[in-house]
């Protein structure tokens, strides 16, 4: 085995360490300098592979893919911040407010939508809590179809274009960030078609745990229903669409698409007398915060990737993903239980850049596609981050539910939801075209 121990040695240290709620950047910075010198002290480290690190950082920091990164986290800040999601929620849910389940239906398609503006699970999660929860407890609905219908809605921002665990797994994978984008269009939709679908079903089994919207509660009918539809859902619709549809026609870099996606959001809260500096200072703030992580990260990981490499960590994971038992599936199989385990405790920056740089070697040699592969990833984060007892979307929601709604509900309510993204993960398994056929006509 030579001095490949080291490496696994080191990558254990470095789990434990994030495990225990130590800073992930430091963890990774931590330990390459402790492994670096234990390695170089033996033998096994050649100091000379340092003098690669800059060209790495350099490298990093030319993709232009990251520079989408805030430009759509502005976008959906600014979403958020201005009040434009509250609008879009309460128009769409006395829309269909007669409809039994109608609230949860809402629920979904706002989340789908917002998913697709922000990017960020942790702000869909938290904007469709405050806004929704209570009124779907006042009107009697069951707790734990109304949670569960919320963290797994939000939750597609991990999926859905623009998503920033795409943007990432675009630079770590190396795979282009428009085929993800088109590859996740799909699977993402499917799954937010399974949800409604879900709530339906459930409401027409038991109409009292989703029942209608009282007429009293519809305030808004008739000619001014159409006025407002009109104002609040038809303008956010053409800013995501022309976003995501100028990147698949390939009009638009995703770069690009971002920029235009920040300025039009910024216009939309302006045009519904919501701009003002407060607002553009916070999604400004949020917006820098996230990206300095981001960075922060990717710089330390790479650090972390190259004493890994250098110690021989690399070759021996290829070698040993390489000749599992079963070879592709084998290998498919393992990496998503893996995934999935990994992301009960972890955030997806930490799986897309300790991970997925583990995994890519082994599957090109393997002959997997790694769009498809990067989308089945992402299907599977979203199992992880709705998975109790400690899913991240469920603890942003119980973060923000009122005191009438348990956290057994948020967890008990997440389940349902779960097996049917389990559902979504066999059928992109199963049927690759699910992935591959929006890609090819992409091409």
């Amino acid at each position: 085995m030579g001095f490949e121990w080291i490496a696994i040695v080191m990558f254990v240290l470095f789990l434990f360490l994030i495990l225990s709620g130590y800073p992930v950047a430091f963890s990774f910075a931590g330990t390459a300098i402790v492994f670096g010198l234990i390695g170089l002290a033996l033998g096994a480290f050649n100091p000379n592979l340092l003098k690669l690190l800059p060209n790495r950082w350099f490298g990093a920091m030319s993709d232009f893919t990251l520079l989408a990164i805030p430009f759509f986290v502005f976008m959906g800040a600014m979403f958020e911040k201005s009040g434009l999601a509250e609008q879009l929620l309460t128009t769409i849910g006395i829309l269909l407010g007669p409809l039994r389940g109608g609230l949860a239906v809402a629920v979904v398609i706002v989340g789908t939508l917002l998913a697709a503006a922000t990017g960020v699970v942790a702000a869909t999660v938290i904007v469709m809590g405050i806004l929704s929860l209570p009124v779907m407890v006042r009107y009697g609905y069951d707790h734990k179809l109304a949670t569960g219908a919320i963290t797994a809605s939000g939750t597609l921002a991990q999926l859905l274009p623009p998503s920033l665990v795409l943007v990432v797994l675009s630079s770590t994978v190396g795979v282009p960030i428009g085929d993800l984008f088109l590859g996740a269009l799909i699977p993402g939709l499917m799954l937010a078609g399974l949800y409604a679908l879900y709530v339906l079903v459930v409401a027409w089994l038991r109409p009292e745990l989703a029942p209608a919207l009282p007429p009293e509660a519809r305030t808004v009918k008739g000619l001014a229903l159409l006025r407002q539809t009109l104002v609040v859902v038809v303008p956010p619709l053409l800013l995501i669409f022309a976003v995501l549809g100028s990147i698949f026609a390939g009009i638009a870099t995703p770069t690009e698409a971002g920029a235009v996606g920040a300025f039009g959001a910024t216009v939309l809260a302006w045009a519904n007398r919501n701009l003002s500096w407060e607002v553009i200072k916070s999604a400004a703030r949020s917006t820098a915060n996230i990206t300095a992580l981001v960075l922060m990260i990717l710089f330390c990981s790479t650090f972390f990737g190259l004493v890994f490499d250098g110690l021989g960590g690399q070759r021996w994971v290829t070698n040993f993903l390489t000749s599992l038992p079963g070879g592709y599936w084998g290998f498919i199989i393992v990496a998503n239980i893996a995934v999935f385990l990994l992301g009960i405790n972890l955030e997806f920056l930490e799986i897309s850049f300790i991970v997925m740089p583990l995994f890519v070697p082994a599957a090109q040699a393997l002959g997997i596609d790694l769009v498809w592969f990067s989308v089945m990833m992402a299907i599977n984060l979203n199992m992880a981050f709705i998975s109790p007892p400690v899913g991240f979307s469920l603890f942003y929601l119980q973060s923000v539910a009122p005191p009438e709604v348990e956290t057994l509900d948020i967890h008990k309510g997440a389940l349902p939801f779960m097996a049917l993204q389990g559902v979504g993960l066999i059928l992109v398994m199963i049927f690759p075209q699910t992935v591959q056929w929006l890609v090819n006509a992409g091409g």
